[in-house]
């Protein structure tokens, strides 16, 4: 990820970065801003994952949603038939 960057302060437990000098020394990662970075970026993605899997499951309660899904299902029914005789 290449671009601008900000330096930021953040406090971790002495244990994180311990092992993250460790790692360092080991050579595995390019540097300390590398790792965090990715990591962080990975945490975000699953936060992502974690909110729309919620939004879905709340979705699912929904019944307003579920005729919604059902009627655009209903509408290309039609057309879904259509083109699955043309593959098949």
């Amino acid at each position: 990820m290449r671009g601008k960057t900000k330096k930021a302060t953040f406090n971790l437990h002495i244990d994180v970065l311990a092992a993250l000098d460790e790692i360092m020394a080991q050579g595995i990662v390019p540097s300390k801003n590398a790792l965090v970075e990715q990591a962080l970026l990975k945490e975000l993605k699953e936060l992502q994952r974690q909110t729309r899997q919620r939004l879905w499951h709340e979705g699912a309660k929904d019944a307003l949603l579920i005729k919604d899904i059902e009627d655009v299902g209903n509408a290309f029914q039609i057309a879904d038939a259509e083109t699955a005789q043309r593959i098949g």
